[in-house]
Parts: structure tokens; C-alpha cells; sequence
């Protein structure tokens, strides 16, 4: 089973993200019959991230896609939004490793946590600070295989 991961700024300012993003998946999912998608929901490219992956995994009934939302964090949001988190993960899960971490710095730790268990990192990252480029940094030094889509002129895989 292959795995990836997403990182991206909280605004997504990148012409055809959507077409860009299905494209990426696609290029993922042929490489194998069981995929695991870690998403952070935290920003527009998370959000479009998680709805091309529940979209690929309509258009690849043949294969096992899994789409894991990983917090930093227990947040109410989890019980007033139940429905809405049950319909569209596969799990929602907090790392122990996260239990005692301070919220802010738990944000960071959980994109390494994710990254650590990725196989593949899928990035729109077009400035150079920020958690997402951060995250984009760290995957580099583990050597794990980074799209950053907002570097691609035409994507070509």
C-alpha cells in the first residue's frame, strides 16, 4: 500500500488546481491497487486535495483509496460536525505523539507525523516561509518524492 500526503498555503492562487491535482492522483493511484491519502483539512488545498481524492476513489472502484483526516489536535468541531467528518473521511485520527504538544507547535510536528508515513508528498507551494513550505523542506531531507504542483507549468507526469 503507497501513501501521500498533501501540504499547501492556506489560499490556493494556481490556475486549473483542481485539473492539476485530479492529474497528480491519478499519476499516484496507477502505481498501485491500495493507496492511503493523509490530508491536514486545513486549508483550500487540503480541501481540494480531499475532494479529488473522494472523487478518484469513484472513478477507481477497482482499487483500495483510503483518505485519513489527521489533526493536531482534539477540537470540538469532531461532535458538532460528526456527520460531517464520518461522510467524508475514512478516519479521523489524532497521533499519540501529539497528545502533549502545545496546539501551535502540534501543527508542525503532525505535517512531519504525516510525511513520516508517506511515500509521496503532493505540495502547492509558491512562496518560500511558511508551514507548508516547511513541510515541503522536510520531505526533501527524507528523501520522499515532492509534486509541488505550483512549479509545474503544464503538468506532465
Amino acid at each position: 500500500m503507497l501513501s501521500c500526503t498533501f501540504a499547501g498555503h492556506r489560499n490556493v492562487f494556481l490556475p486549473d488546481a483542481d485539473r492539476k491535482i485530479e492529474v497528480a492522483l491519478d499519476w499516484l493511484i496507477a502505481r498501485d491497487d491500495a493507496f492511503v491519502f493523509y490530508t491536514g483539512g486545513m486549508g483550500e488545498f487540503d480541501i481540494k486535495c480531499a475532494s479529488a481524492v473522494r472523487a478518484a476513489k469513484r472513478r477507481h472502484i477497482d482499487k483500495e483509496i483510503r483518505l485519513i483526516l489527521v489533526l493536531p489536535y482534539m477540537s470540538n468541531c469532531l461532535n458538532t460536525d460528526k456527520n460531517y467528518y464520518e461522510s467524508s473521511f475514512d478516519d479521523v485520527m489524532i497521533p499519540i505523539e501529539l497528545v502533549s504538544v502545545y496546539p501551535k507547535a502540534a501543527i508542525q510536528k503532525r505535517n512531519r507525523w504525516m510525511v513520516d508515513r508517506s511515500d509521496y508528498l503532493i505540495a502547492c507551494v509558491h512562496r518560500d516561509f511558511g508551514g507548508a513550505y516547511e513541510t515541503v523542506q522536510y520531505a526533501m531531507r527524507k528523501d520522499v518524492p515532492v509534486l509541488n504542483l505550483a512549479q509545474q507549468a503544464s503538468l506532465q507526469l
